[in-house]
């Protein structure tokens, strides 16, 4: 729900199952629930990536296809995406960000880790109570490709979002 004065600050609380397709249905919620709404389209998608990881995460990891509650809690103050997903499901030490994770050492369509790491800032993870709880800020990217080029001076705009300075049509930094 919005905050009274602030347009730029909303949560959103969902209680889920985590069987596969209560899942699905609450991805589709999420994509629509005024936090994600608020977001830069690039933010949005990488909100939508990490919450669909995670996730699928809970149903496949945590409850190992068993069925149980999974709570999410986001809340976006000033531009920013929080998120918080808790479950009751087994520990999961893949999430605790120190740990090393060795591609080649990843089984087929093992790359969910990496891809939450690549894509949240402030990973955190406890079991506590028996309760696994994760919680993230999405990180400011540019997951878009940049636009065609327009200009041989602007083609990334610095609107864009991206961190990169701007570069001509055949990669050179712009010098002004």
């Amino acid at each position: 729900m919005p905050s009274e004065g602030d347009p730029a600050s909303a949560s959103y609380r969902l209680r889920l199952d985590s069987r596969p397709l209560a899942v699905r249905a609450a991805l589709a919620e999420l994509a629509d629930c005024p936090p994600l709404r608020a977001l830069p389209s690039e933010t949005r998608d990488a909100a939508q990536i990490l919450l669909a990881e995670v996730l699928n995460n809970c149903t496949e990891h945590a409850y190992a296809g068993r069925a149980g509650p999974v709570e999410v809690a986001l809340d976006l103050r000033r531009g920013q995406l929080s998120c918080e997903v808790a479950d009751r499901g087994r520990p999961m030490p893949a999430a605790r960000p120190g740990l090393p994770c060795p591609v080649l050492s990843l089984r087929e369509g093992g790359f969910g880790w990496m891809l939450i790491r690549a894509l949240a800032e402030e990973l955190r993870y406890c079991h506590e109570d028996g309760v696994n709880r994760l919680s993230f800020r999405v990180a400011r990217t540019c997951l878009a490709a940049p636009e065609p080029c327009r200009c041989p001076r602007t083609a990334i705009s610095p609107e864009s979002g991206c961190e990169s300075a701007p570069r001509d049509c055949e990669g050179r930094a712009c010098s002004g």
